[in-house]
This record gives C-alpha cells, sequence and structure tokens, in this order.
C-alpha cells in the first residue's frame, strides 16, 4: 500500500516567492502548506523594517506580474517603494488572492526528510506534515548574519540588527550609536539614524560603492503611462539581462569618445540605482572598460564628502565596480559632511574587542549606547541550510552541500526528490528582479509537476551529471567577467568558514529563462522522472 500524504505541496516561507506559489499550485488544484517563521506575510520585507530601507528596483518593476488586474489596481506612491510600501503591497495581494489561510505564522521548518516516497516536514511547535513536494521559498537574504566580534555578548547597551529590525521602530534621539557595516543596510540606514542620534560612528571594514536613488514621488500622470504600458515593460524586462525594462549602451566603454562616455555614465548615475553598473556591456567583464565606470563613479564620491580623507576612505579599493551589488542610497556620502557624523576606517584600525560601554579598537576606545550590526546574511543558502534536510539514504543536504551549493539549473539537487528550490544558488537570483524570477521558478515547478501527474510519474530528480555540467557552466560563465575578483557574498566570502565559489547564474534573466524553458520542453533533461504513485488523504 502506498503511504498516504496530508497535502501536495509544502511552501516554506510566506515572502514575494512562498506568496506567489500558494497562489500558483492552488489555481492548479493542489492542497498547499505555508509555514513562516514571521507573524505575517512578507519574507524580508517583513523583518528588514531598519530606517532607510527600501528597493534598488523600481517600484513599477518590483511587483507581481501574474494578474494584470493586481498591475492596475496598485498605485505605487515612488519611484523606488520603502519598506513600509513594499509590506503594504504585499498584505494587499495576500488579502486580494486570499493566501494567509495557507499558511501557519510564527513558525520555523527544523526538518525535511524524505520517507518512503514522501517529504516529511517537522516544524519547531511540533507539527509534522507528509507532502508530495517541497518548495523552499526561504529568500536569498532572509539568515542575518553577525560577525563574530570578541566581546559582543559583554556589551551592556541596546544591540539591533538591520535584518531583524523591532517592528516599533527605535528613537535614536540623545543616544550614542555606532553602526558596523557599510553594505546596502548600512548605507541606507546611517543618514536616517544621523537625522536624530546625538552622534553616529560607523566602523567601516570594506567601502562599498553606491548610487543615489534619484527618488521621486510619481504622479498620476506617471503611473498612467505605466500601468498603460505594463504589457510591453514586462515583456522588455523578460529579454533584459536583470529582469528591467532597460538595455546597455549599445557599444563598449572603450569604443566611444571620452564625451559620448560621460554622458551615458551621467545618464544612468541620475536615473538612479543598480542600473549604473550595466551602462556599457562590456562594463563588468573588461577591467580597462570597468576602470572608466570606477574613475567616474570616484569622483563623484569626491565630491559629495567635503573631507578629502574621509572621501578618501570612502572610496572603494579592493573590487571592479559592480563586482559587489551597488547599493541604492538617499544623501549616504553628504552625511559624513555632519558634524556628528565620524568614520573608523576598520583596515587601518581594526576592532580589537566589544566592551560593556563601546567598542575597542587598535585606535582607542569609541563609548557607544546603541550597537548596530549592518552585516548582512548569510546569503543564498543560509536559510536553507539552517534546515535539517534529508534526501535519499538520509544524506543532509549540508553534507551534500560541504564544498559549496550545487544545484540544476538552481531548482533541483540530485539525491534530493521532489525538492525545489527558488530563486538560490545557481539561478540568477539576487543579479535580477526577485519577484519576476520567484514569478518564472514557480511556474516551472508547477508546470514540472503538472507534468508529472499527466504522464503518471510521481517524483523527479535533478541527476548527478546534469549538476556536474551546471556547476561547470557557472563557473566558466563568472571566470569571463570580473566578479570573481571580489570578495563578496555573492562567493560567501563574508561568512567565516563558508566555502568560496560564485553560487549565480551570471549569464542574464533572458538567457536563463530560454535554458529552463527549453529543459522543460525536452521533457526535462536532465532530469529522472520515476513511477511511484501516493494517496492524498482528505
Amino acid at each position: 500500500m502506498q503511504p498516504a500524504v496530508d497535502v501536495d505541496v509544502v511552501v516554506i516561507g510566506a515572502g514575494v516567492a512562498g506568496m506567489y506559489a500558494v497562489h500558483r499550485f492552488r489555481l492548479d488544484g493542489l492542497s498547499v502548506r505555508g509555514f513562516e517563521a514571521g507573524s505575517d506575510v512578507g519574507g524580508t520585507w517583513y523583518f528588514n523594517r531598519y530606517p532607510g530601507a527600501r528597493c534598488d528596483v523600481e517600484s513599477v518593476d518590483y511587483s507581481y506580474s501574474f494578474s494584470d488586474e493586481l498591475q492596475q489596481e496598485w498605485d505605487w506612491s515612488e519611484k523606488y517603494a520603502t519598506q513600509p510600501e513594499i509590506l503594504r503591497y504585499l498584505s494587499h495581494v495576500a488579502d486580494r488572492f486570499g493566501l494567509r489561510s495557507a499558511f501557519t505564522f510564527d513558525t520555523r521548518v527544523t526538518a525535511a526528510t524524505w520517507d518512503d516516497g514522501v517529504w516529511q516536514i517537522r516544524t519547531d511547535s511540533g507539527e509534522e506534515v507528509r507532502a508530495r513536494f517541497c518548495v523552499c521559498a526561504t529568500g536569498s537574504l532572509s539568515q542575518p548574519n553577525t560577525p563574530p566580534i570578541e566581546g559582543r555578548e559583554r556589551f551592556t547597551g541596546r544591540v539591533l540588527h538591520t535584518a531583524s529590525w523591532p517592528h516599533e521602530g527605535v528613537d535614536f534621539r540623545g543616544l550614542r550609536v555606532g553602526v558596523v557595516g557599510t553594505g546596502s543596510s548600512g548605507i541606507q540606514s546611517i543618514p536616517e539614524i544621523a537625522r536624530s542620534a546625538e552622534s553616529v560612528t560607523v566602523f567601516q571594514r570594506t567601502a562599498n560603492y553606491s548610487v543615489p536613488a534619484g527618488n521621486a514621488p510619481l504622479d498620476d500622470e506617471t503611473r498612467r503611462e505605466q500601468k498603460a504600458n505594463y504589457a510591453e515593460r514586462r515583456r522588455l524586462s523578460r529579454l533584459s539581462g536583470g529582469g528591467s525594462p532597460f538595455v546597455p549602451h549599445p557599444k563598449g566603454a572603450l569604443e566611444v569618445d571620452p564625451e559620448e562616455r560621460r554622458r551615458a555614465y551621467e545618464a544612468r548615475w541620475q536615473m538612479g540605482g543598480v542600473l549604473f553598473a550595466k551602462t556599457f556591456p562590456d562594463q563588468t567583464s573588461n577591467l580597462e572598460s570597468n576602470d572608466t565606470a570606477r574613475e567616474f563613479a570616484e569622483e563623484k564620491i569626491r565630491a559629495l564628502v567635503k573631507d578629502p580623507a574621509i572621501a578618501d576612505a570612502l572610496v572603494p579599493k579592493d573590487h571592479p565596480i559592480g563586482t559587489k551589488r551597488i547599493v541604492t542610497d538617499s544623501g549616504y556620502f553628504e552625511t559624513y559632511n555632519r558634524d556628528n557624523v565620524e568614520l573608523v576606517d576598520l583596515r587601518k584600525t581594526p576592532i580589537r574587542e566589544i566592551t560593556e560601554t563601546g567598542v575597542e579598537t587598535t585606535a582607542g576606545h569609541h563609548d557607544i549606547d546603541v550597537l548596530v550590526f549592518a552585516t548582512g546574511f548569510d546569503a543564498l543558502t543560509g536559510a536553507v541550510a539552517r534546515i535539517d534536510i534529508r534526501g535519499r539514504g538520509g544524506r543532509t543536504l549540508r553534507e551534500h552541500w560541504n564544498g559549496g551549493p550545487r544545484t540544476y539549473l538552481g531548482l533541483g539537487v540530485d539525491g534530493f526528490p521532489n525538492l525545489f528550490l527558488v530563486t538560490g544558488p545557481g539561478s540568477p537570483s539576487v543579479l535580477a528582479n526577485m519577484i519576476l524570477g520567484a514569478e518564472d521558478h514557480i511556474d516551472w515547478i508547477a508546470d514540472a509537476v503538472a507534468h508529472l501527474g499527466e504522464h503518471g510519474k510521481a517524483t523527479i530528480e535533478a541527476r548527478p551529471d546534469a549538476v556536474d555540467a551546471w556547476q561547470a557552466q557557472l563557473s566558466e560563465r563568472a571566470d569571463r567577467t570580473l566578479f570573481p575578483r571580489a570578495a563578496s557574498w555573492y562567493t560567501g566570502a563574508n561568512i567565516e568558514g563558508k566555502p568560496r565559489g560564485f553560487m549565480l547564474f551570471i549569464g542574464g534573466f533572458a538567457t536563463y529563462r530560454q535554458i529552463c524553458a527549453d529543459v522543460a520542453g525536452s521533457g526535462y533533461e536532465g532530469f529522472t522522472l520515476t513511477d511511484a504513485p501516493v494517496a492524498v488523504t482528505s
């Protein structure tokens, strides 16, 4: 007798991917259970409530495309939405499509075991659910990283992390604040904190490139135009390298004269955000071309910061521009012109320890009331790795990925049947528009599940040779670029002891989508499909 299951699909996570997964699987007539560690939907946007949190993809593009009615009814207030507005949008989507009823909130999945042809899911509340398929919509940037600095536990003041910010907010008035980290969350939060704090001491280990958002409110006329052209905008986004309807200059950076090159850089700088890294098609593959972008950005930074010594410390010197994600900021560099802001360059004066009253560097002690860790995430693999996932023969995913993540298409893992990853390692993931990427992944997974049913199959599993070939392709594509030259979270370099390797598909959003479509069209070449029917209990 075949084992029974409680539901067809378990979805782990209620962020943008998990929400759409529930919607799509329900449309296909499948039973779904979702589990979410937070108290409501939103994923990254539920937890990351730090001041200044803002998306670096234009609001009109960083939104679901699966429902034209949804696209037409929602009005974005500004070009780059803040965290509160994005969370309101996701809450609206959950309400409109009745998604919350599928999720059990305030609940973490602790284990998932492939047992007798089904996935046995266990949670921290003690619940057990058996499902045919397990979909890990756990997010690429959802497992906070706090560096192991000596004495951290001794600090008697308040400790905060940008990735798990208090929902009630924080009043910094009259307080001395220390911020550790100048990645995206640090760069976005520091200007906001500095407006009210008595003082802000920024502890910078690595300078990062940041481009002003050039944010602006959206008026009714702009919104009407955007909505009227949504179909074309989405078409162009899916044909692009990054999931937004913008294309680079038709020529390389060195194929145009200096005046044209400067005009192109200035136009992208004024556009704001990460698109500056894609001004020219060879910008992140040719070092000489990259140097022209780097010089332009450095000139901008030095023009914004009054003190030349501070400006010099804020100019990155350890990676080509764009090989770490360029941050989208609102007044970051200008903040260092304030009297209440101090920059501590940890390359010159490293942290010795955290004391009861502040931070001790090799140059002296900094008295602090509130310590903010803006130290990012164990990206791409951290959230999945914290779950005890066991595939065939009881082998754990952690063991399987001991030398770094190994996937086929970023969707499947050999030895783990009917387990799917969403926008994780091996896919474009954070290099592209995450909402469109999540929709594509969920649609591909749902179509694969339907294919199994139509052909009397019950399991789908990536073949080891397909995984090997995909990993080789990832490395080959990355090695043709400048990205491996940066010690970034793309490579796991921000986590002590994490295997190093470029974890993403860097060939572009459109190319990746075509590869996935070709695999599905071939009858899922690279996957093994087997017969093993199971019954669903009512």
